[in-house]
C-alpha cells in the first residue's frame, strides 16, 4: 500500500463526496433518460447478462436479496422486465428484459453518453482514458 499523506487523503475525500453529489444530482435530471440509476444498472445488467435470478443479481450488485426483488418488482410492474420460473428449482425464478425495458435501457444509455460527451469535450482521448482505468480500478477496489 502505497502512503498518501493526511491532506492528500483528505483532498481525495473531499473530491469523491463532490463528485458523488453531482453524480447524484446529474442522474435527476430528466435530460439523462426516464430510469433511476438502480433500474439502469439492473436493466444494463439484464441486458448484458441474459437473465438472472435474483440471488445471482444481489451477489453482482452486492445488495440484500430484498433489495434485488424489491427494484426488480417494480421495474416488473412498468413492464421492463418479466419473470420467468427457473427450469432448475421451480420455487425460484428469474429476471429478463422485455423489449420496452431494451428500448427504454437505450434511450436512457444515449442520454448518459451524450452528457459525458458534454463533459469530456475538452478532455484529451489519452485524459480519458487514464480515468477510465483509474475510476474502474476504485470501483474494483471496493468489492475486492
Amino acid at each position: 500500500m502505497n502512503s498518501l499523506d493526511e491532506k492528500h487523503l483528505e483532498e481525495m475525500d473531499l473530491e469523491l463526496a463532490t463528485f458523488a453529489r453531482r453524480v447524484t444530482a446529474a442522474s435527476l435530471d430528466k435530460k439523462l433518460g426516464t430510469l433511476e440509476r438502480s433500474s439502469y444498472l439492473l436493466l444494463h445488467h439484464l441486458s448484458s447478462h441474459g437473465p438472472n435470478g435474483v440471488k445471482s443479481l444481489s451477489e453482482q450488485f452486492h445488495l440484500d436479496i430484498s433489495t434485488i426483488s424489491r427494484q426488480a418488482a417494480g421495474l416488473e410492474a412498468k413492464g421492463l422486465v418479466r419473470r420467468l420460473p427457473d427450469p432448475a428449482d421451480g420455487r425460484a425464478s428469474h429476471f429478463e428484459l422485455t423489449e420496452t425495458g431494451q428500448k427504454e435501457l437505450l434511450v436512457s444509455q444515449q442520454a448518459r453518453v451524450s452528457r459525458f460527451a458534454k463533459l469530456f469535450a475538452d478532455w484529451t482521448p489519452e485524459e480519458c482514458e487514464s480515468f477510465l482505468r483509474l475510476l474502474a480500478k476504485l470501483n474494483r477496489t471496493f468489492v475486492d
